[in-house]
């Protein structure tokens, strides 16, 4: 592979090899020098013109091509640069854009703010935590009009725009009406919000967030009303996937609010009052703003390389630079409502009449846009970036989007991206449906023989949770491998559009060998690697992905995957990819997907070649670490409980194939009376809830996604694990006083700290495992104990010469009770199998 990429590269860039016409740019330079080592330029822009002009002119000095130079130091934008393609240079005749030797150039899209104070007095709604600590500048201006901004950096560090609630907590909505296009929410416990323009809302629904302009708040009793500016207030009302979610069960869908003054109580928050055309920030501890470099972007794009169809740019290779300091402000004018993968919505609606001319089913229509991004790439072949940073951007960082053929992306840094690290081919474009598929006339505009290979993309999303690491549409041809992907919100690489089994445009794609782990941290119906669509002789291998984050506020807390091969996804072979488990996804797929050797069996070799190879591992140093504050997933089992109505029985042979069909064994079945509870681990929990639902009308289905107290034998200081494990399951009811309960779960939640006496019982009886899960005020309880004991046997055990377990025990019996049809007296029942 690393013998197929050299040659690759030098094919697209064999001048390398020879001298070259060379042009020097240094921020101490002058766009009236020369452009030498010694006379260098300012500005890379010039430097560029100056190589227009000698290709212009067929100047001999450029047969072997030209090298841009670029000097150490800071260069502030004030327009992208534009490669164009009287820009182009030829296979022989490449024009390289590069950092000097051992220097580090940083092209920037921001501006700086200076001249900070500690504010003198007070500001009208400012919180009790800022007074005395907040600093003041005056908010920078571009072209004599006021900058605004949504992202500020200090020190290179990315401040948090002031929000109602500290990272990483949210509030969940009340509700939300679509025909009156309004939410409701707890009232905010800010004072009066009512005059503060440009408060916004960020929802999280399902697998992405929407950014929502607050254009009246109404505050009534403990509840708040708000209404949203348009267009977004339609669109977000309008559309159904995904939407604002509401569930008794997992939590209706969380928000916070934010950019008021009121909200600036918290180290490291800043607000940009417009009106006064003041910034104030609240340090951190150990800042100081009179010395700090705090700069706030300007710039959305950085560079554009734009080509067309007949004269794509071509031959022009970026190497060593980094790009810094990008804007986005679509939010901020228009809203933001993605549909998925950062891709925001147009327009979006609900069909009254299902059906399309591709899918009869199809129930939904969307057309979307693109995100902004640093870098810009169409109409372009043989053009490449390598060992460049892409660090500190608003929204997309690359984008090679139409019309872009033999390009190379490598050994490039993405670290501080507020979108998705890398994009690549159309998705739709504005005018397309987006279920429509993709088959332009003209082929030459499909994204192809794209190589993105041995990149580091690591704590990107973090503004558009619902965005991915590698993001690629319509692509053909392309190579995803060796890339290094963490501190992901949603899903780490996607590939495909279109929800359809229809052949379109896309295939022969190649997504392997890479190492992607902690992802999904904010947002489910994830995967580390999703598709969509037919891609005819597509190939998914040798992938190493582990390490999935505990999302707090997922709509459906079991609802991620390792691997996700969503609707319409055909023709892929999938094999050899380690993963800790078999929970994959594949749904609505179509013809010949062929999965193969999948999971923790495969090979230990295969794991240790995923990721970047050696001439790049230097990248990890970059790596953002896990965030403290965040868990990962283990994959516990869930319990499923089907209650049909009193003297009723259930159709066992129905339940049993709607088991087989989600891959339930049927040793996994529980029964008392007229409540069955299914216990195993399963792909995805929420199908199988919603086939039981249309299996059984007449029953009641509940989940138990709220696994609230786990004890394991990793506590125990002596004894094995057991091979083989029996599990005991019982239930019973919490007391119906709220305070009660909250008690209950207190102590379940500090008792390996408070009463470790009770896990060493544990330990003394041999439970293997113990399981408790909440749904409302039922519990489920699961104790696991090796295979061949008896629980009547283990269970006195507990409190051999452990007194406080039996305190504990008559503590626990103030907080429950039995469920409805226990005798009196009696609290947990057992289902039998």
């Amino acid at each position: 592979m690393n013998r197929t990429i050299t040659i690759l590269y030098l094919t697209l860039f064999p001048s390398l090899l020879f001298a070259q016409a060379e042009f020097w740019v240094s921020p101490d330079g002058s766009d009236t020098n020369a452009g030498t080592k010694e006379k260098p330029l300012a500005s890379v822009q010039l430097a560029i013109r100056k190589v227009r002009e000698l290709r212009r002119l067929n100047d001999t000095g450029l047969s072997r091509g030209s090298h841009i130079y670029v000097r150490n130091g800071l260069y502030a934008l004030n327009e992208p640069i534009f490669i164009r393609p009287e820009d182009a240079g030829t296979a022989t005749s490449p024009t390289i854009i590069e950092a000097a030797p051992n220097e580090k150039p940083v092209l920037s899209g921001g501006v700086p703010i200076k001249n900070w104070q500690k504010l003198k007095g007070t500001v009208a709604g400012l919180p009790k935590e800022a007074k005395g600590n907040v600093w003041v500048a005056d908010a920078p201006k571009v072209g004599g009009r006021l900058l605004e901004f949504r992202q500020v950096w200090v020190n290179g560090w990315k401040a948090t725009r002031a929000k109602d609630t500290p990272y990483p907590l949210m509030n969940r909505i009340l509700s939300w009406n679509k025909q009156e296009q309004t939410c409701w929410i707890p009232a905010p416990k800010f004072g009066d919000l009512s005059r503060a323009e440009g408060l916004e809302m960020l929802i999280h629904q399902w697998w992405a967030i929407a950014n929502l302009r607050i254009r009246r708040i109404e505050v009534q009793g403990d509840s708040a009303k708000l209404w949203f500016h348009q267009p977004e207030s339609r669109i977000q009302s309008e559309h159904p996937w995904p939407a604002p979610w509401i569930s008794k069960e997992t939590g209706n869908s969380a928000f916070y609010l934010t950019n008021a003054i009121q909200f600036l109580n918290q180290p490291g928050e800043w607000f940009l009052d417009t009106k006064a055309e003041k910034i104030y920030y609240l340090p951190r501890p150990n800042e100081n703003l009179s010395t700090a470099e705090v700069i706030a972007p300007a710039l959305e794009t950085l560079v554009r390389i734009a080509g067309t169809i007949d004269h794509p740019v071509s031959n022009v290779l970026f190497k060593g630079i980094s790009f810094q300091h990008t804007a986005w402000l679509r939010p901020s004018q228009q809203g933001h409502v993605p549909h998925q993968a950062g891709l925001y919505m147009l327009d979006a609606y609900k069909l009254k009449t299902p059906g399309t001319p591709d899918k009869k089913s199809l129930e939904n229509q969307a057309w979307v846009g693109r995100p902004a991004a640093a870098v810009d790439v169409n109409f372009a072949h043989h053009t490449g970036f390598e060992n460049c940073r892409f660090e500190h951007l608003a929204a997309t960082g690359l984008d090679y989007h139409k019309g872009v053929q033999d390009n190379l992306i490598r050994g490039n840094l993405f670290n501080d991206i507020g979108g998705t690290g890398i994009m690549a081919g159309v998705f739709a474009d504005e005018a397309t449906e987006i279920h429509r598929p993709y088959t332009p006339t003209d082929e030459r505009e499909v994204c192809t023989n794209l190589i993105i290979s041995n990149n580091l993309i690591t704590n990107v999303t973090n503004e558009d949770w619902g965005a991915v690491g590698i993001g690629a549409g319509y692509v053909r041809d392309i190579r995803i491998d060796h890339n290094d992907i963490s501190e992901v919100g949603y899903s780490g690489i996607s590939l495909g559009w279109g929800w359809t089994r229809t052949i379109n445009a896309m295939r022969n794609n190649r997504v392997c060998a890479n190492r992607i782990h902690r992802y999904a941290k904010h947002m489910y119906d994830a995967a580390a690697i999703y598709t969509l669509s037919a891609q005819p002789g597509s190939i998914i291998a040798e992938n190493d992905i582990d390490s999935v984050y505990k999302a707090p506020y997922a709509h459906l807390p079991a609802h991620w995957f390792y691997l996700y091969t969503d609707e319409g996804s055909s023709y892929f072979t999938i094999k050899d990819n380690w993963t800790p488990s078999g929970k994959y996804l594949q749904n609505a797929n179509g013809p010949n997907n062929v999965w193969e050797h999948n999971g923790p069996q495969v090979a230990d070799s295969i794991k240790t070649k995923a990721g970047l190879e050696a001439p790049y591992r230097t990248l990890l140093r970059e790596k953002a670490p896990a965030d403290p504050q965040w868990r990962i997933n283990k994959e516990n089992p869930v319990i499923i409980e089907i209650t049909v109505p009193g003297g009723q029985t259930i159709d066992r042979e129905q339940l049993t194939n709607v088991m087989a069909r989600n891959k339930v064994r049927p040793e996994a079945l529980y029964q008392w009376r007229n409540h069955y509870v299914i216990f195993d681990k399963v792909p995805d929990v929420y199908v199988l809830s919603e086939r039981l639902k249309t299996a059984f009308p007449t029953a009641t289905v509940k989940t138990y996604y709220d696994l609230f107290y786990e004890f394991n034998r990793s506590r125990c200081s002596t004894g094995a694990v057991a091979g083989e494990w029996t599990h005991t399951i019982l239930t019973a009811n919490l007391v119906a006083d709220p305070k009660l309960q909250n008690e209950y779960l207190d102590y379940h939640a500090t008792q390996f700290e408070k009463w470790p006496e009770v896990s060493k019982g544990f330990c003394n009886a041999q439970f293997q495992q113990l399981l408790l899960y909440r749904n409302g005020r039922q519990l489920m309880l699961v104790i696991s104990i090796p295979k061949g004991e008896s629980l009547d046997k283990l269970n006195p055990k507990t409190t051999e010469n452990n007194p406080r377990v039996d305190d504990w025990n008559a503590r626990m019996k103030n907080y429950q009770e039995g469920i409805s049809g226990t005798s009196p007296g009696e609290v947990w029942t057992e289902l039998k199998k």
